[in-house]
């Protein structure tokens, strides 16, 4: 009897919370719509409902972000699932070995990915709103589970600055401020990454977090809600060519099945809206994608709208489009996707353990990988994190097609190769991730058309169409650093960014260091250009020199080799001038017009949380006035703006402050300026043949297609490189650059690094006819010196969207090697 009572006591309390449960208008005071909701108040709203609802909403936090906001997602369920939620989940994750008899589906709603794009954050609560109310059949045959933020830092800077600025109620001109949102906007996360291309990379703090609890839970569907140009209608499922090759028939048709339900609701509204264009499923790293090959239905739906709409602005057919209309689209594809989720719970279940039960028989069974023990840690923590599989080699010969030579070949292996089979749980993945080259189907691509790990980690590689023998122990480097009172210094080499992390360290302690520019031998091995030094008397004077360096080489598993004295058997000796100090550069780096957002956050987020050293940001507005002797590195990332920004005074400046002994970096566009006659050495190479009036007329449809001839999608090349100047100290005489245009430079005179030879060709990705003619035999990195300073050239960019990691060492030693 007393439980009896217990329970009844427990539905009445359910029904009494039920009843003060709030609709979003009731909870904030004002209208969605009406006005744009900070973060705070979200989460607010959220909490609320959770404990209104407690019986159906569980609301959990999975992180914070560098701003400390928090990271949070509201699972929903009728009150059954949400009692046996744990087992639903158990049962569910079954599925990754194929197995399981779980047949209730899981959607996963993601709101406001980019910040200013910030309708969806609205529309995520009345989904909730509706979804525990008018829609509560829905979730009787589902789990829905919402993220109503992936980026608070980016929504919260673009509401911030909207609420500062916007007329009252608000000025539909689209010419106002309040629609002229500035160069800092809300698009990207703090570090002013774009978190829509790092699900695969998980270079940012919240990509990592969500990923885990993403990993908890593996959703059936995925939903990703974005904005687009305020003049465009909405765009939804089917996606557009090119598919990845392992998007499996029934990803393909339900997308067609939930768009066509979609578009029930838009019909029946009189909504414009369209499909299959623009937004494709092929660069893995997307909210759409990623999902996409782990098993879900990944989409990506787009509003029309973005930080120009604010509340309401005039569009180009005359129409007035309101926060209310833009709340109304994404609340309906929110809703109807969980309808036709729970209404196919059966055909989505089954066919997600199908997705893993037949994980495909590709052509490559393993992947196999030698190289830098550094590399292939920070590879192992990557694929740690996507729980994929991975094993060291067995002893013998692997053959298949080698990454280096583009030609079939063999590897000797041992025990510190990698191996990554196919034939796992998460073996499409792992396709899509390492396969030399990925197949298009449609040339014209949203984003860039190769990304394969060992080309970005710097691997020597081969795809087996064997499964190569491997053990799947993983085994943690266990490093002591030899230490000794009579030694009379250090030695440790350079070929990393653990390396450059480990000299960062040293440098913020006060510890000197100097590098060896030229290859020598001593303590019975050969030390390679770029090894560092850590000498006992150039540290006399600080305080705990031995604690210190002995407490900095562990933290970072660096091995030492103590040397007895400063004669070496061969090359130069301590002493010489070959040995010199690396000062701790002072560095500035230009941020604001001219450059990019995204590359300024590149190279910002490189030294706070990759290299872990500091830097000034010096915006543009402050640039006349700020005391450029101050700084011994100056960085320029890319940008547009240049040509406006580097007058002929500011030139000149710059060319001053570098004679005096300044060390200019120039990243991509920013190269365009610094040519010319009172400029720098650069000179932008000539493109190739101009049509003449004899060349056929392209038709206009086909103008598009005609136009990817001169473009670079994203595209893998083999440079080859200078291994014995200090900007390529840790590199051999080749590397495998990302080059993401046709804009190109001729090479230097003097102090070419690394180039393009003549009518190369792209390893992996797209490039167009025409564009190889651009970039034929251009220089890719190079060094110039200018009185006694020098200027970095980075045609190319090693720092891009901070997953291509071979490329970092080049950015290190222009900071730390150049004499």
């Amino acid at each position: 009897m007393k439980h009896l009572l217990y329970l009844i006591a427990i539905l009445l309390s359910w029904q009494a919370a039920g009843q003060d449960l709030q609709s979003p208008e009731e909870f904030l005071g004002y209208p969605l719509g009406s006005q744009f909701t900070r973060h705070h108040e979200v989460v607010e709203y959220y909490r609320h409902v959770a404990a209104a609802r407690p019986g159906q909403v569980r609301l959990e936090t999975y992180g914070k972000t560098n701003e400390r906001r928090p990271l949070m997602v509201a699972i929903v369920g009728s009150s059954t699932h949400m009692t046996n939620l744990e087992t639903i989940r158990q049962e569910h994750l079954k599925a990754l070995e194929g197995q399981g008899k779980s047949d209730i589906p899981v959607v996963w709603l993601s709101y406001n990915v980019h910040g200013n794009e910030s309708v969806s954050t609205e529309a995520s609560m009345q989904t909730l709103y509706e979804l525990l109310t008018s829609r509560q059949d829905y979730l009787e045959h589902a789990v829905v589970i919402l993220d109503p933020c992936i980026n608070p830092d980016g929504r919260d800077r673009y509401v911030n600055w909207y609420n500062q600025y916007k007329n009252t109620p608000y000025q539909p001109n689209p010419e106002s401020k309040e629609h002229q949102e500035g160069w800092w906007n809300g698009r990207s996360n703090h570090y002013m990454f774009d978190l829509n291309r790092d699900w695969a990379w998980l270079t940012q703090v919240e990509s990592r977090q969500r990923l885990a609890k993403y990993q908890q839970w593996m959703p059936h569907i995925h939903v990703d809600f974005h904005e687009q140009s305020m003049n465009a209608p909405y765009y939804f499922a089917p996606a557009a060519e090119p598919y990845h090759e392992v998007i499996t028939g029934f990803q393909r048709r339900f997308q067609e099945t939930i768009g066509r339900n979609h578009a029930r609701y838009f019909d029946a509204n009189g909504w414009y809206y369209f499909t299959k264009e623009v937004f494709d499923l092929f660069y893995p790293s997307y909210g759409d994608t990623y999902p996409t090959y782990n098993g879900a239905i990944g989409m990506t739906y787009e509003q029309g709208g973005g930080g120009v709409a604010g509340l309401g602005v005039i569009t180009a057919t005359g129409d007035t489009l309101t926060l209310k209309d833009r709340i109304a689209h994404h609340l309906t594809t929110g809703l109807s996707t969980v309808e036709v989720a729970a209404g196919n719970a059966g055909a989505l279940t089954s066919e997600f353990r199908n997705y893993y039960a037949n994980p495909g028989n590709f052509k490559y069974k393993s992947y196999v990988m030698r190289g830098n023990p550094d590399q292939l840690d920070a590879l192992t923590e990557l694929l740690n994190r996507h729980n994929i599989r991975y094993g060291h080699a067995r002893p013998g010969t692997a053959r298949g097609f080698n990454y280096r030579n583009q030609a079939a070949g063999s590897m000797r292996l041992d025990a510190d190769a990698l191996v990554v089979p196919t034939r796992q749980p998460k073996g499409r993945l792992v396709k899509v991730l390492f396969e030399p080259d990925a197949r298009l189907s449609d040339s014209l691509t949203y984003d860039i058309t190769a990304w394969s790990l060992p080309y970005a980690y710097g691997l020597d590689a081969l795809a087996s169409e064997a499964e190569v023998p491997h053990t799947l122990e993983t085994r943690e480097p266990q490093v002591k650093p030899a230490f000794t009172e009579s030694a009379y210094g250090y030695l440790t080499d350079w070929n990393s960014m653990a390396d450059a992390r480990f000299l960062a360290a040293l440098l913020q302690e006060g510890i000197r260091v100097r590098r060896i520019t030229h290859p020598m031998e001593t303590a019975g091995q050969a030390w390679a250009p770029g090894t560092l030094l850590i000498q006992k008397g150039d540290n006399r004077n600080h305080p705990g020199f031995t604690a210190t360096l002995k407490k900095i080489a562990l933290a970072h598993s660096k091995p030492l080799t103590p040397v007895s004295g400063g004669f070496v058997d061969a090359g130069s000796d301590f002493g010489s001038r070959s040995v010199g100090m690396i000062p701790k550069a002072r560095i500035g780096v230009l941020a604001g017009e001219p450059t990019s957002t995204l590359r300024f956050g590149e190279v910002w987020h490189f030294f706070e949380q990759q290299l872990h050293y500091p830097l000034t940001v010096l915006d543009a507005d402050f640039w006349d006035r700020a005391k450029l002797e101050n700084y011994d590195v100056l960085v320029l990332p890319g940008g547009r703006g240049y040509r406006r920004f580097l007058t002929p005074e500011r030139k000149g400046r710059l060319k001053q402050w570098v004679a005096g002994g300044g060390r200019l970096i120039a990243m991509g566009e920013a190269l365009d300026a610094l040519g010319g006659e009172q400029g720098f050495g650069v000179r932008a190479k000539a493109g190739g043949p101009q049509a003449t009036d004899t060349d056929a007329i392209t038709p206009y449809a086909q103008g598009r297609r005609e136009g990817i001839k001169s473009a670079i999608t994203g595209a893998v090349f083999q440079t080859r490189v200078d291994p014995t100047h200090p900007l390529a100290f840790g590199y051999a005489d080749s590397y495998f650059s990302l080059k993401l245009g046709n804009r190109a430079y001729e090479r230097l005179a003097s102090g070419t690094v690394a180039y393009l030879e003549p009518n190369a060709r792209p390893v992996a990705g797209f490039a167009g006819s025409e564009a190889l003619k651009d970039i034929s035999g251009s220089l890719v990195f190079g060094v110039e010196a200018h009185g006694r300073g020098q200027v970095v050239y980075l045609a190319d960019n090693p720092l891009f969207r901070g997953f291509w990691e071979n490329g970092k060492l080049f950015f290190a030693n222009a900071l730390f090697m150049l004499d």
